[in-house]
């Protein structure tokens, strides 16, 4: 297992470029879901896709309804990158339900090494610096590995959120 302590979050820059396209790349042929939701963003523009993740972290051209929010990549001692992290700065009713203050993801090949721990972990210290200082942490019901990250890092359970097609979204607040 590789150290969790040469781990650090860093904004996303077009010098890592390659690094990022390979991260994409192997979620695409995972065929799962891209969490954060900014990794289903089209890279093959990159500069463009690194501008738009600026101006989403500065309020700009934000679609209506939308909130500011930053994204960190979560990289090693070796600038790969492990994961990422999207922090919205604050909360609508929808993202009280649903989506919480931080969603992460941790890459394919990469799971089951602590990354997720130490991503939310490093997340938290990001939102506190954002001005949170009670962060809504979600995750579906079957996703025991984020359940257990979250209680982990000081998540409270807080009442469940049953989507239209019964899905349950465990809610959980974590003070900062």
């Amino acid at each position: 297992m590789e150290s969790n302590h040469h781990l650090s979050l860093i904004k996303p820059t077009v010098e890592l470029k390659n690094e990022y396209l390979a991260f994409y790349n192997e979620w695409v042929e995972s065929k799962e879901d891209m969490v954060p939701w900014v990794i289903q963003k089209d890279p093959s523009d990159f500069e463009a896709m690194v501008q738009f993740l600026k101006g989403n972290e500065q309020g700009r051209n934000l679609p209506e309804g939308w909130v500011p929010d930053s994204t960190f990549w979560l990289i090693n001692q070796d600038k790969r990158i492990i994961g990422a992290v999207n922090i919205r700065h604050q909360l609508t009713p929808f993202l009280l339900n649903r989506g919480g203050h931080i969603g992460y993801g941790i890459r394919p090949s990469e799971r089951r090494k602590g990354f997720a721990t130490k991503l939310l972990s490093l997340s938290l210290e990001k939102a506190r610096e954002l001005g949170i200082r009670k962060a809504l942490v979600v995750c579906d019901e079957e996703n025991t590995g984020s359940f257990k990250t979250i209680i982990y890092n000081g998540g409270i359970p807080d009442t469940d959120f049953i989507e239209e097609d019964g899905n349950i979204i465990k809610r959980f607040w974590i003070e900062l």
